[in-house]
């Protein structure tokens, strides 16, 4: 007997509340960061379908995305979100602890600052305040 691997596939409208994101704007020049997301827990599976949607009409098809193993250390390597796969890596450097990649076939790279769910929302705000706002952002988390 064999089995079968089956990657998660989540739909639409399993997506209760809309990706706490912000984005620099798009003629800001060259960036460290794209700008910050705040998700609400540690469940990558159950996060990245809002926040793939939020960046769709800019990035457009997301096909590949690389996550530190130190926040998100268990999940899929590939799922399917809204029709489209999407594969998932995890790194294990200090300085991607708070970050996550983004990249879009014939569009680009999206890279944003990952503000812990845990985070207070004062704490939280200006931490994506400074990602979207600083022309090429410092490590703001350590």
């Amino acid at each position: 007997m064999t089995g079968t691997t089956r990657e998660p596939t989540i739909a639409p409208q399993q997506v209760p509340l809309p990706a706490r994101l912000i984005l620099a704007g798009p003629d800001t020049g060259l960036r460290r960061t794209d700008g910050a997301w705040w998700p609400r827990s540690h469940d990558l599976a159950g996060e990245l379908p809002a926040l793939l949607m939020a960046l769709n009409a800019r990035w457009g098809r997301i096909t590949r995305i690389t996550v530190d193993s130190g926040m998100w250390p268990v999940g899929p390597r590939r799922m399917t979100v809204a029709g489209r796969v999407v594969h998932l890596s995890r790194c294990g450097t200090a300085a991607g602890r708070h970050m996550i990649c983004l990249l879009s076939y014939g569009v680009g790279r999206c890279d944003l600052l990952v503000v812990p769910p845990e985070s207070p929302s004062d704490e939280a705000r200006h931490l994506m305040d400074e990602a979207r706002d600083l022309p090429s952002s410092p490590e703001l988390l350590r």
